[in-house]
């Protein structure tokens, strides 16, 4: 029996071998990249406010929808495009009240087909998601690093000092489009993509770089 059951198992290994040895190469990349989007544009359907638009990548989005990471050229010109790009405040004004920065961040409405606008004022931050905010969070995401004491820790006692100026730049400018320090960031480009307006990034600067605000308590 112990013999009959050896032969059985080699048996079926060899079919196994003979199976795998027979199955057709994988398709090129650049095919198989074509197959998925194809897929994709099949599957999805305008909705509401949800439009077909949704599904056109740019430079960025490409280059960063792969399990490898964008050549360092390319990483380079994701970022200075979207540098360029940043709109910095009118008038020079950063900070607005840490208050309405902070609804803002626990607001997780906002771009889904079934809201009736997107207006940037009926859509949140949802900061909450992705980062600790306060040291009274019990539950946020940690996809991005925590963002209690983001003030503190960088020095900036008065965000109106000018030595609190680059850190105040560098702030608005990774909410404006945070592809320009980081090509393949995972945070989205509140600015950029018009998800929230000028008045609603200043209050995002206030709960972030005010002393007063409970991030930096």
């Amino acid at each position: 029996m112990h013999a009959r059951t050896a032969w059985m198992t080699a048996a079926a290994a060899a079919l196994t071998l003979g199976c795998t040895s027979m199955a057709p190469p994988l398709p090129p990349p650049a095919e198989l990249d074509a197959q998925a989007s194809a897929m994709i544009k099949a599957a999805f359907r305008a909705e509401g406010i949800a439009k077909l638009d949704r599904l056109q990548q740019d430079l960025g989005q490409r280059a960063c929808s792969s399990d490898q990471p964008p050549p360092a050229a390319v990483a380079r010109q994701i970022e200075a495009e979207a540098l360029a790009g940043i709109k910095w405040p009118s008038g020079g004004i950063y900070l607005g009240d840490w208050r309405e920065g902070e609804k803002l961040a626990q607001n997780g409405r906002g771009m889904t087909w079934t809201d009736s606008s997107t207006a940037p004022k009926d859509n949140g931050a949802q900061c909450y998601n992705c980062h600790q905010i306060s040291k009274a969070e019990i539950s946020f995401g940690t996809i991005g690093p925590s963002l209690y004491n983001y003030g503190k820790i960088r020095g900036v006692a008065d965000p109106l000092a000018p030595a609190s100026a680059a850190v105040v730049q560098y702030t608005w400018g990774k909410l404006w489009n945070s592809k320009a320090y980081a090509a393949c960031s995972n945070m989205p480009r509140f600015g950029h993509m018009g998800l929230l307006d000028e008045t609603q990034l200043r209050h995002l600067m206030a709960l972030l770089l005010d002393p007063k605000s409970p991030v930096n308590q």
